[in-house]
């Protein structure tokens, strides 16, 4: 077994999606350990807190009217003309990576363990060594449209501070509603279309004293993780789909494991989109997207080693902790084949909760057969009285629910 590091840099990571044919940034073996550090796309929210001073964030955030450091920001094209800019915002989180494995082959099951994460400090002179993130109240919240309150429609920055002295919390240190703003290539965004654009606070009105008497319970945990698809060369980050992605449960942190089908040679792993809280939903569009650091171990199960253990059959992503498996049902389990050539943007018309449902249900009674040996009647009973099922989120176009199965059930006297 080796441990090797992977710093951010612009070098080392991707923005907006999950691709084939990016070169790796690293390459290990079955068993080995990395050490990832990972940053938010949102960090630009607060550039004071979440960038400056940080030689890593600087580096990948840079962006003048000479230079962008990572110029392409979505699964889109690369020439223009851009209207909201190179990506065409066609997927939005900074991802770090690929990780090729080496010897995986589609077919096989990328296990990945997450054996600790961390936040990554600020090293701003007047906020060094303290956490920050960002949560946004955004247009593709479910809630958008719902307002009820003026002015209507509007889209809200919560700067949140992470307390990691004791049980880690949150507490809302600001707001702000999002202002017209303008990036360095001169193209004004009246929304939050285009990841990485500066926010200039001297055109937003901070609002103090939010959330006076709230903690918000942290839960660090890497809301985008998974391999790279086979069906197309670039694929937007934020759909999730069979090989796993941007599936954002909060359960995806410290002793996870997670295990993803194998669509491409060497698998490809990326993450990114790291959270310091959320709830089930992500109702209003954003965790708190703060930066973590993550040490997995990476375990490479072969294709033809599947069959009576617990990965038999699976093509999709799972969930296992010490207490629970989870599968993760979509509106499309596989969109990029259903949808076609238009996929990545035609998902957002097909959002449903009643699809993701029988998706998630679909995947746990095969597993309770599969595995469990199971009758199609005794799963069924099990799964009305023994497993639960949560909507994971209801923002990323390609919608999910989790369901979960305790694993004491399966323990009798």
């Amino acid at each position: 077994m080796k441990h090797f590091t992977l710093p951010v840099s612009p070098k080392t990571v991707h923005w907006g999606y999950f691709s084939k044919k990016v070169a790796p940034a690293l390459t290990l073996r079955s068993g080995d350990r990395a050490t990832i550090e990972t940053l938010t796309h949102h960090a630009n929210d607060d550039y004071e807190r979440m960038i400056a001073g940080d030689p890593g964030a600087e580096s990948v955030f840079q962006w003048t009217r000479e230079h962008k450091a990572v110029a392409r920001r979505g699964s889109g094209p690369t020439e223009g003309p851009f209207i909201r800019g190179a990506g065409e915002g066609i997927g939005v989180h900074l991802l770090t990576g690929p990780v090729a494995i080496e010897g995986a082959e589609p077919g096989d099951i990328l296990e990945v363990r997450i054996l600790d994460v961390r936040p990554r400090p600020s090293c701003s002179a007047c906020h060094a060594g303290r956490c920050f993130g960002s949560n946004v109240a955004a247009n593709w919240g479910f809630h958008y449209h719902d307002l009820i309150e003026e002015p209507k429609p509007r889209e809200v920055v919560t700067i949140f501070e992470l307390d990691t002295s004791g049980e880690p919390y949150a507490k809302a240190v600001y707001n702000y509603v999002w202002t017209p703003q303008t990036d360095p290539d001169g193209i004004v965004h009246p929304t939050i279309d285009y990841p990485g654009v500066r926010v200039d606070h001297a055109t937003i009105t901070k609002r103090e004293n939010i959330l006076s008497s709230v903690k918000v319970p942290a839960r660090l945990h890497f809301g985008t993780m998974g391999l790279a698809p086979s069906e197309a060369d670039f694929v937007s980050s934020i759909p999730p789909s069979y090989t796993g992605g941007n599936i954002d449960d909060w359960r995806i942190g410290k002793g996870a494991r997670m295990f993803y089908p194998v669509a491409v040679p060497g698998a490809y792993f990326s993450v990114g989109d790291p959270h310091a809280a959320q709830g089930d939903s992500e109702l209003g569009g954003t965790a708190i997207e703060t930066s973590l650091t993550g040490d997995f171990e990476f375990v490479l199960h072969k294709k033809a080693d599947l069959a009576g253990t617990n990965l038999e059959g699976l093509d999709h992503p799972m969930l296992e902790t010490d207490q629970a498996w989870s599968f993760y049902g979509f509106t499309y389990p596989n969109y990029l084949a259903a949808l076609g050539a238009g996929a990545q943007t035609e998902i957002a018309n097909h959002s449903s909760l009643d699809r993701a449902m029988r998706d998630a249900f679909r995947k746990l009674r095969r597993f309770l057969m599969t595995v469990h040996g199971l009758s199609e009647d005794e799963a069924i009973s099990l799964l009305s009285v023994g497993a639960d099922f949560g909507v994971t989120q209801v923002v990323d176009a390609n919608w999910g629910v989790h369901g979960t199965i305790r694993k004491n059930i399966f323990r009798c006297d």
